[in-house]
């Protein structure tokens, strides 16, 4: 199954995992309505991480990241209303952090004064709109009447006060175990997206520029985040003061940035497409694009180059071969299909027993390539078995120590009493 969202679609998948350590697992019969799928939590603040205690402005880093990897159906977008605690309330903050489509410019120019009145301060004079995180940057850039940044008293202050009330109110087990239940569940895959967004932003505008990247990194940095947001607002009310201002700019629009005089806001992307553990992911365009065509390209969350992925319909054995990159090689070879590679490049086998044969690809500059080749013992429907390609480390020297290295023992002690 792979997450679309943008657009209202259902996907369906029953995928069959084999060869990662610990075993096989199994996700069979998800559907998604809306492109939205969770993936798992993580920790920390994106430029302001502590370890092990409270970051300077965001959220309790927590240990222990809580996987939530069931679809959800809706269309991405919905805005939560009212009080999002508890697990059942982050549905609609993880469609918000997903959100594919035009923003509400109404709602998010009310929710953006909201916030500076929450805060103490006057109005904005001026709402601006950049079509991207990176025009954004730009428009901020080119500020000369803005004022100062308000940033510390529109979002960092009221965050500090909820949680300075919830740990007090909950405790600090019964704080760790609400984080866990709901911010945390989301934290990890968003805040991921942020980092990815952050460096694109400043590979398109910086380059190799030091200067430039200094002061462009420093930009980014002071941005609310917007629908990027929802993880640590899924964890507090959002239906009154001092959070409701936030919260609506993070259901109807993208990054923001306050000053005293001038407030940037941004849209939202217009494509977002991940594969099952949440990364961006896509083979034919970006994945993740924005209005004014700021874009990334990805391959199972690996950033790759916008014409590389041209290549891939067209791939030879020998193009695989040439390319001097690793890590693009690794994307070509897994496109490609490894099976398909040893097959075309006229592989051998290196060992066969009862439990499959290995198999080996010698790469020019990289780690050679080691499978093993299984054959599942339970039959298809249409009574054929299906034949399974498990990577396992480069020193596996039997095929039946590669299988056991995937249920994480030893091949002496690998000898199962049936196979399913």
């Amino acid at each position: 199954m792979r997450e679309t969202t943008g657009a209202d679609v259902v996907e369906a998948g029953d995928m069959t995992g084999t060869g990662t350590r610990g075993g096989t697992g199994t996700m069979g019969g998800v559907t998604a309505t809306g492109g939205v799928t969770a993936t798992v939590g993580g920790v920390g603040t994106m430029g302001e991480v502590t370890t092990g205690g409270v970051a300077a402005d965001g959220p309790a880093p927590q240990h222990g990241a809580a996987a939530d990897g069931a679809a959800e159906s809706g269309r991405a977008g919905n805005a939560p209303r009212g009080d999002g605690l508890g697990a059942d309330g982050l549905r609609p903050w993880r469609e918000c952090a997903a959100a594919a489509l035009p923003a509400d410019r109404a709602e998010a120019e009310e929710g953006v004064r909201l916030a500076y009145r929450r805060a103490g301060l006057a109005e904005p004079e001026r709402i601006v709109w950049a079509r991207s995180p990176r025009e954004g940057v730009e428009l901020v850039r080119a500020l000369t009447d803005a004022g100062a940044g308000v940033r510390e008293a529109v979002r960092t202050a009221p965050w500090a006060r909820e949680r300075a009330r919830m740990l007090a109110e909950l405790g600090p087990a019964g704080w760790s175990a609400h984080w866990a239940a709901t911010g945390e569940r989301l934290w990890g895959t968003t805040q991921a997206l942020v980092d990815r967004v952050r460096r694109g932003v400043l590979e398109e505008l910086a380059g190799q520029d030091r200067a430039a990247e200094s002061g462009t990194r420093l930009i980014l940095l002071d941005a609310v985040l917007g629908q990027h947001d929802a993880p640590w607002l899924a964890a507090f009310p959002t239906d009154r003061a001092p959070l409701d201002g936030l919260a609506r700019v993070c259901r109807s629009a993208g990054w923001w940035w306050p000053f005293e005089k001038v407030a940037v806001v941004c849209e939202r992307p217009d494509a977002l497409h991940r594969d099952e553990a949440g990364r961006l992911d896509r083979g034919d365009g970006p994945a993740l694009a924005f209005p004014d065509g700021f874009a990334l390209y990805a391959w199972r969350g690996m950033p790759v180059p916008a014409d590389f992925l041209g290549e891939l319909a067209a791939l030879t054995p020998e193009r695989i071969r040439d390319e001097e990159n690793a890590e693009l090689r690794r994307v070509m070879l897994e496109h490609y299909g490894y099976d398909r590679y040893l097959d075309d490049s006229g592989a051998r086998p290196v060992h066969g027993d009862d439990t499959g044969t290995l198999w080996r690809i010698d790469l020019v500059g990289d780690e050679p390539v080691v499978m093993v080749e299984v054959l599942n013992s339970t039959p298809e429907p249409d009574g054929t078995h299906r034949t399974y390609w498990l990577r396992v480390p480069p020193a596996t020297r039997t095929a039946r120590e590669g299988v056991a290295w995937t249920f994480g023992l030893d091949a002496e002690v690998y000898a199962p009493l049936r196979e399913t």
